[in-house]
């Protein structure tokens, strides 16, 4: 290795000898070495002032001294068989149906990119492409279209980069949004009311009949027994015991130990009563509302469900990264 302004660079030491012994042009002594070699005489001697030519140890032969980051290479190709497609069992897929390598992006990032330059996917899914660009030191601005993709992102970032900030623009930040959304998309609202209380989203993040499940929250209440509690989201403007009952019904058929309701609307005295006639799910370390009601105001006040030790492996973690200390970056 050789310092060569303010960087090192790879150094490999290559032949001089002509691989024609018949060049009498070219014989000549050099180092004390007599040989057929590759240059001229002058061009030999240039380069060795130069520093370009070498002597490994003396009475050797010398060689040319090539650095690595100046030579051609060979270039890359357009198929990238070295990277493997995500199969259901890599330790990084989070569970997106067109979840890519991460290795992948990386790949693209570094070939077309600087680390400070701005990267844009307009369609970032599960967030591959963002994630790639925090870990190789580029601002980035993502976009998708539903508030699933959204949440799922903002959890994979947490995971990977501990501590990272950014700035979520289009998800409602007070009761009006909330309403405005739920007016707007149903579905797009249950995914964001699910993602409120940390539920994994049901029916295979699919829109159409969910058995008056939106989310499952699983949790183990004796630290090793996985059990689940049903999540019931309303966004309509009225609400009313029936839909209470409804909730009993699914958390006794789906031999769920809890149900949450999870309301836009302000609940009914009557609906309060009837979950509390539900009674309480028994732990040796407590007891738990089996049927616990919550408001969109309620948890943007901060209150959460009443759940007993939540399992975090429910949901697929992003590796942790270990880069450098990261920047407020806009989401």
């Amino acid at each position: 290795m050789k310092k060569r302004g303010l960087r090192f660079a790879k150094v490999g030491l290559d032949n001089l000898i002509n691989p024609n012994p018949n060049r009498p042009n070219l014989t000549y002594e050099f180092l004390g070495i007599t040989k057929v070699w590759r240059w001229t005489k002058d061009r030999m001697q240039a380069a060795y002032e130069a520093g370009l030519v070498v002597q490994p140890s003396p009475g050797s032969v010398p060689r040319y001294k090539r650095y690595l980051d100046q030579q051609r290479g060979k270039p890359l190709g357009d198929v990238w068989g070295d990277i493997p497609p995500l199969n259901s069992q890599a330790q990084e897929r989070l569970g997106y149906p067109t979840q890519r390598p991460l290795a992948l992006m990386e790949r693209i990032l570094q070939a077309s990119s600087n680390p400070g330059d701005l990267v844009l996917d307009p369609f970032c899914g599960c967030g591959t492409t963002i994630h790639a660009a925090q870990k190789l030191k580029r601002q980035w601005i993502g976009i998708d279209i539903t508030h699933l993709a959204i949440s799922l992102i903002e959890k994979r970032l947490s995971d990977a980069f501990p501590g990272i900030k950014y700035d979520v623009h289009g998800t409602p930040k007070d009761l009006e949004g909330a309403r405005a959304l739920a007016a707007q998309d149903k579905y797009q609202f249950q995914w964001w009311a699910v993602s409120l209380v940390n539920a994994v989203p049901f029916g295979g993040k699919k829109k159409g009949a969910d058995s008056g499940i939106d989310g499952l929250i699983y949790f183990k209440p004796d630290g090793k027994t996985t059990e689940k509690a049903i999540v019931s989201v309303k966004g309509g403007e009225s609400v009313g015991v029936p839909m209470v009952r409804d909730l009993v019904g699914v958390v006794e058929r789906e031999k769920a130990k809890i149900g949450l309701f999870v309301s836009l609307a302000e609940p009914t005295g009557p609906m309060r009563t009837e979950a509390v006639k539900a009674g309480f799910y028994e732990t040796l370390y407590g007891k738990y509302p089996k049927i616990q009601i919550l408001t969109i105001e309620e948890l943007f006040e901060g209150k959460r469900p009443n759940i007993p030790l939540v399992d975090p492996s429910a949901f697929r973690k992003a590796a942790k990264e270990t880069v450098g200390e990261q920047d407020e970056i806009p989401f």
